[in-house]
């Protein structure tokens, strides 16, 4: 299959790039440029992609031009603005990136003749927040308090308003937040944070060290995407799914940082970040019994091995271990567990 993915420079997109490329699919991208020493910089990652596109998906007119021109048979949409607090910063481009740029590939991938499905990727933080202790299912209230988790509820009712009012090829919707993994550049997200803390030997500063998020390997969160592609492939109808651990293994942010500590050979502890900050929700659960039982999927990694790889992967990397050489051993290795 040829597959599309909107986002593959990010740290997801990369991660899926490289997968589907395992599993012998054509692959082809459509992003704005990622950080410097991405795992998507790497020229040996470039060299998989059939196509390698630079493009805004709020700008329709070309992000259709290049639909057309990849001719994809499968849309994977990961392309956002995904950080919460650069939502407070810049909420313009928040909005019309996660709003507009999702409503700009559900038109464009109408003009599409070879278009067989798509999954529309939301987020965990799509629910309205009451924390609710048995996790949220896919049929709870969305919501948002921050312009980050509004953008993407909003990008998430416009998705089930398009299918229910235009004719597209099989959709489905995916909510999953909180992944980790190596080769993740972004600001103001855990894993990145305590890496260059550990890296200069000093204490990570917590900005809420009890939030309970439902923490996931990225290999776990992105084989959950393609079974839902391949249900959608295999006739089953459009739908939203969760994809999200086990409750067993929820943790908060200090059991994380704990855990990642230790694996590093950090034993400094954190501290308290006591400047103010702006809201971010305390308590988030997703259940994924759905996903479970309708396509059979569950995590092949617990938490701690998934706190384990990710920070093994940034220690080797330290080390002098190619980036690219490292994912693509950890792809290799998920590979060969049994689910």
């Amino acid at each position: 299959m040829h597959y599309l993915i909107t986002g593959h420079s990010g740290f997801k997109g990369s991660w899926l790039s490289l997968l589907l490329h395992k599993r012998g699919h054509r692959v082809s991208g459509i992003s704005l440029n990622s950080e410097v020493n991405s795992i998507y910089k790497q020229d040996k990652f470039r060299k998989i992609l059939e196509n390698d596109i630079v493009c805004d998906i709020r700008d329709y007119k070309n992000l259709v031009n290049h639909f057309n021109q990849v001719n994809p048979e499968i849309i994977i949409h990961l392309a956002a603005q995904s950080l919460v607090r650069e939502s407070y910063q810049d909420p313009l481009t928040t909005y019309e990136t996660n709003v507009m740029g999702t409503i700009n590939v559900l038109k464009a991938s109408q003009s599409l003749k070879n278009l067989k499905t798509q999954i529309i990727i939301t987020t965990d933080k799509v629910y309205k927040n009451s924390n609710k202790r048995t996790g949220y299912i896919e049929s709870d209230p969305l919501g948002g308090h921050d312009p980050y988790s509004s953008s993407k509820a909003m990008a998430d009712l416009a998705t089930q308003s398009w299918l229910a009012s235009f004719e597209n090829v099989p959709t489905a919707i995916i909510r999953a937040g909180n992944v980790i993994g190596g080769g993740d550049k972004a600001k103001d997200r855990l894993i990145p944070d305590l890496i260059q803390s550990f890296d200069l030997g000093q204490k990570p500063y917590l900005r809420s060290p009890n939030a309970v998020r439902p923490w996931q390997f990225v290999l776990d969160c992105l084989n959950g995407y393609l079974l839902v592609v391949d249900s959608l492939l295999s006739g089953q109808s459009s739908s939203v799914w969760n994809i999200g651990p086990d409750y067993k293994y929820m943790r908060t942010v200090a059991d994380v940082t704990k855990l990642a500590g230790q694996v590093w050979g950090n034993a400094a502890g954190w501290e308290l970040d006591s400047s103010v900050q702006p809201h971010e929700d305390n308590f988030l659960v997703l259940n994924s019994d759905k996903a479970r039982r309708n396509l059979g999927w569950k995590e092949k990694l617990s938490f701690e091995e998934s706190v384990e790889w990710t920070i093994n992967w940034y220690k080797n990397v330290r080390d002098g271990a190619d980036l690219l050489l490292e994912t693509t051993k950890n792809i290799d290795k998920f590979e060969l567990i049994n689910s």
